[in-house]
């Protein structure tokens, strides 16, 4: 039997989204990240925002095609259409494929076919509530669930009298993502909002990734007006950090938040706003759902956990293609 314990794995994928690619490369493989001059979508390879590991790649778009790899790993919609019909050679397009989905489906929830239709690529979610709502073809799929890090020195105080919104580009993804929701509730209570061009809402701008989760620690709480998309990883982060969480009973929320314990959701927005005002008036209750929110995420966002469910999903699929690793003398 083949052991691919004894040298990690060489994966190849893209930049897709910068925060879950940092997550996922804490797993013990080699990550070949493709890049070009310029700014196309995928090809940003190791960004400055965050601290890369030595596992981390940037290769050449030109050169990947003379490398070996044990997986490819999609993350979009071009990467799987275009980039490997551009970037890897024939023999490279033959090795164990799997699609990483970010999204619930955009248009009809119930009725969208995913554009995997292949049964030789596993197709992974990264909600179960994204697994159901997409039609999959038939094609197998896997969940794995978030993981996250966040420094351990970093203390929730909870002392701005405020709730923070984390949310890139609000204003221009509208009502999906909860613009008019958050204007609604802002008129009501103080929200400060930070991520990409928050500023043309009147908000503080984007945060270093490696310096938000101490900047949201001084908040009251953690707003998330967002109707539809998946499950944000800095819903996770603020968790972790010990915020309670506010936000629409709607998607992976409704199995990720428990009223009373973690925070408070609902689908009526004026008992959100309630809900708010009785957390800014009492920061011992907003502390102590705060403790409940950290003991989920660490119960169910721990990155160990994560780490072993994208291993053993690779190990798997690299196995179901014996004749790569056995060229590479290291996976023997």
């Amino acid at each position: 039997m083949i052991n691919t314990n004894e040298k990690p794995l060489r994966i190849l994928t893209w930049h897709i989204h910068g925060g879950y690619l940092y997550y996922l490369t804490q797993t013990p493989c080699i990550f070949f990240l493709p890049y070009k001059d310029g700014t196309e979508e995928g090809y940003g390879a190791r960004t400055p925002s965050f601290p890369w590991g030595e596992n981390v790649v940037s290769v050449p778009a030109e050169n990947i095609k003379d490398l070996e790899f044990d997986c490819i790993l999609f993350q979009s919609k071009k990467n799987y259409l275009q980039d490997q019909y551009e970037i890897l050679s024939e023999d490279q397009r033959k090795l164990p494929k799997l699609y990483l989905e970010h999204d619930p489906p955009r248009e009809v929830p119930t009725l969208t076919k995913h554009l995997v239709d292949d049964p030789e690529v596993l197709l992974v979610h990264v909600t179960h509530f994204n697994d159901l709502m997409w039609d999959n073809n038939g094609v197998t799929t896997r969940v794995i669930e978030h993981g996250v890090m966040v420094d351990p020195s970093i203390k929730y105080s909870g002392e701005r009298a405020k709730g923070i919104v984390v949310i890139n580009g609000i204003e221009k993804r509208g009502r999906r993502l909860g613009l008019d929701i958050f204007l609604q509730v802002r008129e009501k209570i103080p929200l400060d909002i930070v991520g990409m061009h928050s500023e043309n809402v009147g908000g503080l701008g984007e945060i270093n990734n490696r310096e938000l989760s101490r900047f949201m620690a001084g908040y009251r709480f953690f707003f998330n007006p967002i109707r539809y998309t998946s499950l944000g990883l800095s819903v996770c982060e603020a968790m972790m950090t010990g915020l309670p969480v506010i936000g629409l009973a709607t998607t992976e929320m409704v199995v990720t938040i428990r009223n009373g314990y973690s925070g408070y959701i609902d689908t009526d927005v004026n008992t959100l706003i309630e809900r708010m005002q009785h957390l800014l008036d009492d920061r011992d209750e907003a502390a102590r759902l705060g403790e409940g929110a950290m003991k989920t995420a660490y119960e169910k966002f721990n990155i160990e956990r994560f780490k072993q469910d994208w291993l053993s999903i690779f190990k798997t699929m690299a196995l179901k293609h014996p004749e790569t690793l056995k060229k590479r003398p290291h996976a023997l």
